[in-house]
């Protein structure tokens, strides 16, 4: 079968043939039907920093995978041959296209305990963008932001993971508003629920946030939201657009702000953004493309051309 792999750092992904998959003792083997792309692949492709989490080369790429249970291995319980699941790249079975074979082919194989069921109102595509995008959004904004009914909460950034935690807040019962310097997606806040949407949360000057979750990361964006939140109000940063950020240290203290770091999650979580999504209240938006446009994908993440959650569909 046909993979798209990594080979090395500033390379493009290479297409290989490989053999077709079969499980070890508590693994299956999995028909991949949605890979999602994501600003990591980006990432790892440009940056040498990423390699030593890549166990070997070549690699298949593709971490954000959902598709059907079309083999079991020895030991396996609790799914059967037909089952839609997701791929929770953050257990101990590792991270698909980093520790194994990742979704950038038809099959894969991955442990078990790694297998979040989708319900049947959940399509593949936002069942892999649940996988990595909502996993890490709906934690920072519940686990690590614990947000409540009754909150008021800024998201800073309203790209693939920030247009995700808004609406997540919103679900939560949260009064939400949204950061955002791209005009063009002011509409899309709306939608999404949020009281109010301007370029900083500086602009929403007579509002006192509990919870600020920053899915931007340039800096400027987590020093602004120290500045801004709340006595004793928690700062959550999640995006990483800058590896780092000079913060007011008087502001630090004076708010007693609760600044905390939110990457990935559990599958709790990915279940968590499933049942949203079963409910029809939480769908953001995707752009799909096919297996063979993969690398081209890529390269339009990478140059800011994509709107919403990138996935490909076979």
């Amino acid at each position: 079968m046909k993979a798209w792999q990594f080979v090395n750092t500033h390379q493009p992904l290479m297409l290989s043939e490989v053999d077709r998959p079969s499980p070890g003792p508590g693994e299956v083997v999995l028909d991949v039907k949605a890979a999602g792309l994501c600003h990591t692949d980006v990432g790892v492709l440009e940056d040498e920093g990423w390699l030593p989490l890549v166990q070997r080369l070549p690699m298949t790429m593709g971490h954000e995978n959902a598709g059907v249970v079309a083999e079991l291995g020895e030991g396996v319980t609790g799914f059967e041959v037909g089952d839609r699941v997701g791929v929770c790249p953050t257990t101990p079975a590792g991270a698909p296209g980093f520790a194994f074979d990742g979704g950038f082919a038809p099959e894969l194989v991955v442990g078990a305990e790694a297998l979040v069921p989708i319900p049947d109102e959940v399509d593949f595509v936002l069942g892999a963008a649940a996988t990595d995008a909502g996993m890490t959004s709906y934690s920072a904004v519940i686990a690590q932001g614990g947000v409540k009914e009754g909150d008021t909460v800024g998201i800073i950034g309203l790209g693939g993971l920030g247009q995700i935690g808004a609406r997540v807040a919103v679900l939560a019962g949260a009064e939400v508003y949204v950061a955002e310097l791209n005009e063009k997606a002011w509409p899309a806040a709306r939608e999404l629920g949020a009281k109010g949407v301007s370029p900083s949360l500086k602009d929403f000057s007579d509002v006192s946030f509990d919870v600020i979750v920053d899915f931007a990361g340039f800096g400027t964006t987590t020093a602004e939201a120290v500045d801004l939140i709340r006595y004793d109000g928690t700062v959550v940063l999640a995006g990483m657009g800058k590896l780092e950020a000079t913060i007011n240290t008087k502001s630090l203290i004076l708010n007693q702000c609760n600044l905390k770091g939110s990457v990935g999650g559990t599958k709790e979580h990915v279940a968590g953004v499933y049942d949203y999504m079963a409910t029809g209240q939480l769908a953001p938006g995707t752009t799909t493309i096919s297996f063979d446009e993969i690398p081209e994908g890529l390269e339009k993440l990478k140059n800011g051309e994509v709107t919403g959650r990138l996935v490909a569909v076979y």
